[in-house]
């Protein structure tokens, strides 16, 4: 396992991502292409950075990705980017104003997770909450036939998300990313060919 870790690890240092995670979301566009040159993107939880440095490769000069975090993020983006600190379901002026200029957007991404206590159902709960709200701000922000990406931790739930989900989209999919730690109880909801 900890070969399985390492890896992934080693890998991202040597393509210069902050974190493994950007694997998953390889993993989800090689299945799904979600991903276009030219898209707007919108990136939920964008910290510490390596879902939106891969959307913006992916979206190209031509496109646009706005990332936000309630955390800052320190580093040079590229010029597509544009990175704003906040919380999108209370957003301040500064937020407001950019996802005013750059909607409609024609993907939303999120990796948002809570801060795991370790009581399983607990974090399952958090995780949900957190995966309902990304799929919610899609309403208002997400463009006729946008796709979709959310983290979500496995549990009771899960089936009233996507069923959620199968109103407002043309396809619904979940996916486990084989970069995902063996052991995490995490995987991903897809949606494709948003209806509004």
């Amino acid at each position: 396992m900890k070969h399985y870790r390492d890896h992934y690890f080693q890998k991202a240092k040597q393509e210069a991502y902050p974190a493994r995670s950007v694997y998953k979301l390889k993993e989800i566009q090689k299945k799904f292409s979600v991903l276009q040159e030219g898209d707007r993107v919108l990136d939920l939880g964008a910290a510490p950075g390596s879902w939106t440095l891969f959307a913006a490769e992916r979206v190209g000069k031509k496109g646009r990705v706005l990332a936000v975090d309630l955390q800052a993020i320190e580093r040079d983006w590229p010029e597509q980017v544009c990175f704003r600190q906040g919380d999108l379901l209370c957003p301040d002026p500064d937020l407001s104003e950019a996802l005013a200029a750059w909607a409609p957007f024609d993907v939303l991404i999120s990796d948002m997770a809570p801060q795991t206590t370790g009581i399983k159902l607990r974090d399952q709960t958090l995780s949900f909450e957190l995966a309902k709200s990304a799929f919610e701000c899609c309403a208002g922000h997400l463009a006729p036939g946008g796709g979709f990406v959310a983290k979500i931790f496995d549990g009771p739930d899960v089936p009233e998300l996507i069923a959620a989900m199968r109103k407002r989209f043309a396809k619904v999919k979940g996916f486990k990313p084989k970069s995902s730690r063996e052991e995490s109880k995490e995987s991903f909801l897809i949606g494709l060919g948003y209806t509004g």
